[in-house]
């Protein structure tokens, strides 16, 4: 089954997001799977990652980043 997965950098911050499967994320990126995090849409209580969220080791979720507006 297919999934979303996000790519996050050293920072936290996600910079990729692909659909895939677990085991395509474990043949591909072999000791460095742990930086693809599954991400959900529509799932309560998840944020869906898009590229500039930070992932929340506590929360296990993304957290959008904050845009200032020009006034």
């Amino acid at each position: 089954m297919f999934t979303y997965f996000a790519h996050i950098t050293p920072e936290n911050i996600v910079d990729d997001v692909i659909v895939a499967d677990q085991q395509f994320i474990d043949d591909t990126y072999g000791a460095n799977a742990d930086e693809w995090v599954e991400t959900f849409m529509n799932t309560a209580g998840k944020t869906y990652a898009g590229i500039g969220y930070t992932y929340d080791d506590d929360t296990q979720d993304f957290v959008a980043p904050v845009i200032e507006s020009e006034v």
